[in-house]
Parts: structure tokens; C-alpha cells; sequence
């Protein structure tokens, strides 16, 4: 298996990019298309577990309609052959230091998160 290829690490690179801009101004249309369109994706967060892309859009769309300004600190990259990616991120919002984990994988359709993890530090 081939570790950060290239161009594997480019195209993931956009992805999360895309994926930033659309949680910026809450653009929930592109986060939804985001997430892998099944009963098994999955995103844990700092006060909810939520299961199936159903739940996950569901959440989104209860959340008030504020964007989620934050401050990029540490992101790492890792992308496993060509069809798997991982992004680690730390950020700060509201005064407060959380991280986001979130697993890609390349489907028919594109690139995927089927998992995403999101906490705040105490």
C-alpha cells in the first residue's frame, strides 16, 4: 500500500476544503453530500452520537442556522493506497479548543466521510 500519494492527498485536500467553506456559511446541501449516503455512516459529537446519514442530516437541519466560525489550527493529512483518507483537525471556536476526525473513503459517487468525530477540550 502506497501512503500519501500525490495526487490521492490533492484530491483530499479540496474535499476537506469544500467540506470547511460549506460549514463556514452552513451550507447544508454540500455537508449532507459529504457524508456517505448509508444507514452505516456514523458521526460522534460533542454532545450527540449520530447514526445513518438520515440522523446526521436531521441534526443539521435542527441545529440553528448560524455558521460555525472557527479557527484552523493543526491539520494532518493521511491518505492509505487510493481510495482512503483520514484528516485530523484542531481548531478553536468560541474560546474553546476542540478536534476533528474524519475518515474518507472513495465511492462511486466521490469522496466520502463514513465516519467523522468531533469533541471539545475541557
Amino acid at each position: 500500500m502506497q501512503i500519501d500519494l500525490p495526487e490521492v492527498l490533492a484530491e483530499i485536500k479540496r474535499e476537506f476544503a469544500r467540506y470547511e467553506q460549506a460549514l463556514i456559511v452552513n451550507d447544508m446541501a454540500t455537508l449532507n453530500a459529504l457524508f456517505w449516503l448509508d444507514d452505516r455512516v456514523l458521526r460522534l459529537g460533542t454532545a450527540e452520537n449520530l447514526y445513518g446519514h438520515a440522523g446526521i442530516a436531521g441534526f443539521r437541519a435542527a441545529r440553528p442556522a448560524a455558521a460555525a466560525q472557527r479557527q484552523i489550527g493543526r491539520v494532518q493529512i493521511t491518505s492509505y493506497g487510493r481510495d482512503c483518507a483520514h484528516t485530523c483537525v484542531e481548531f478553536e471556536r468560541d474560546g474553546r479548543a476542540g478536534r476533528q476526525t474524519q475518515t474518507w473513503l472513495r465511492l462511486p459517487e466521490g469522496w466520502r466521510i463514513v465516519a467523522a468525530h468531533v469533541s471539545l477540550l475541557s
